[in-house]
């Protein structure tokens, strides 16, 4: 009997570590490698700017954030509502959460547009192609199946994955907002390498591509507040309420919000991001805005304060002093509670009497900066 329970111990260990081995050796893939911010090439733009917060290796936000609350309809302590909200998320059916039919698209051929017509196309979750005068710019691709380190897992909605790297031109840009799975595809940008001239990111983001084996003079990282410059164009790297980490580890790199400022016209993309003062002070220093693009899904009570609901995008996108707006975060990946249409039904109601203009198109229809838009259709109430 004592031989029995000895020899099935050995197995069991056996078994564990060969579980742990694999595990190891999955964790060295390339995609997760560990960031590293420069603190000396940091604490030198500090001195300049003086804008992120930035201690003992990490970064915070301007204002008071948390990333997660415990469920409010919980009657467990905090600590345990938050297990039972990450149980409740990966094994709780959610119905609506997905839709039942293809998400509907227009794809563009993007290698046959007039590079000097300034555009933005959105091409699903926080992804979007760019021409402002004459420059052709991604930010944040995500071209992969799952936006995820578990294959398999937060599975792009059938329908919404139209677009390859393949189908992208030549880029004079990159810009990427943070490190997460949903925004940082290394699958994505290791098959966009040949056609980028330049990435732009937050501090501490860049340390991924020259551990993939960019080029370190192909990779501009900034604190919130630098710009880079060139040929009339000015991008500018601006704060977000959000957080950053692939894995377990977080905030080692920054997250923040683009401004592309043209000759003519104006553009802010939001990337993720809770509520803030940061939109207002961001509108009044370079607002108005022609076009601004701000998240809208993904919401729950319990991380409120990291992503908006609806009526906090409505609300932000005057603060920016927007024109025109784009609401993206939603319709491919499945990262909340909520039906997924909820965000853009909301949304349109928010909308009503605003001073801007609220644009709803399809994955691969094209916008026109700066001209009148076309009546966008509400194609998501036809895919229900």
């Amino acid at each position: 009997m004592l031989s029995l329970i000895l020899k099935t111990l050995l197995v069991l260990l056996a078994l564990a570590v060969l579980i742990a081995a694999g595990i190891w050796l999955y964790l060295q893939q390339p995609t997760f490698a560990t960031p590293s911010v420069d603190n000396k090439r940091l604490l030198t733009k500090q001195s300049a700017t003086g804008n992120s917060l930035y201690q003992d290796g990490r970064f915070t936000n301007l204002e008071p954030t948390e990333v997660m609350v415990a469920d409010p309809d919980s009657v467990h302590q905090p600590k345990q509502g938050m297990l039972v909200t990450l149980w409740k998320f990966l094994f709780q059916p959610d119905p609506g959460t997905i839709p039942e039919q293809p998400i509907p698209s227009r794809k563009t051929n993007l290698f046959t547009l007039n590079p000097q017509e300034n555009r933005v196309i959105w091409l699903g979750h926080s992804s979007y192609y760019i021409q402002l005068d004459g420059k052709r710019m991604l930010i944040d691709p995500v071209f992969s199946a799952y936006a995820s380190p578990v294959p398999g897992t937060n599975v792009a909605f059938a329908g919404s994955n139209v677009y390859s790297p393949e189908d992208i031109p030549d880029l004079d840009y990159l810009l990427i907002t943070h490190d997460h799975w949903d925004h940082l595809d290394y699958p994505t940008v290791q098959a966009l390498r040949d056609k980028v001239k330049q990435v732009i990111t937050p501090l501490g983001v860049g340390s991924y591509f020259r551990q993939w084996g960019w080029a370190a003079g192909q990779v501009f990282e900034g604190d919130w507040g630098s710009v880079y410059e060139a040929d009339g164009l000015a991008i500018h790297i601006l704060p977000a309420r959000h957080f950053s980490g692939r894995l377990l580890d977080r905030n080692r790199t920054l997250w923040g919000s683009f401004a592309l400022i043209g000759q003519q016209q104006r553009l802010y993309f939001g990337g993720d991001s809770g509520y803030g003062q940061h939109f207002k002070r961001i509108g009044a220093a370079l607002g108005p805005f022609d076009l601004v693009a701000l998240e809208c899904g993904q919401y729950n009570q319990q991380w409120a304060s990291i992503h908006m609901m609806p009526e906090q995008t409505a609300q932000a996108a005057t603060d920016l002093g927007a024109r025109e707006v784009l609401a993206a975060h939603n319709s491919k990946f499945k990262l909340a509670h909520h039906r997924w249409e909820e965000p853009l039904e909301r949304l349109s109601a928010a909308s009503a009497g605003q001073s801007w203009q609220l644009l709803t198109p399809m994955i691969g229809e094209q916008v026109a900066i700066g001209a009148p838009q076309p009546v966008f259709s509400p194609w998501w109430r036809e895919t229900r």
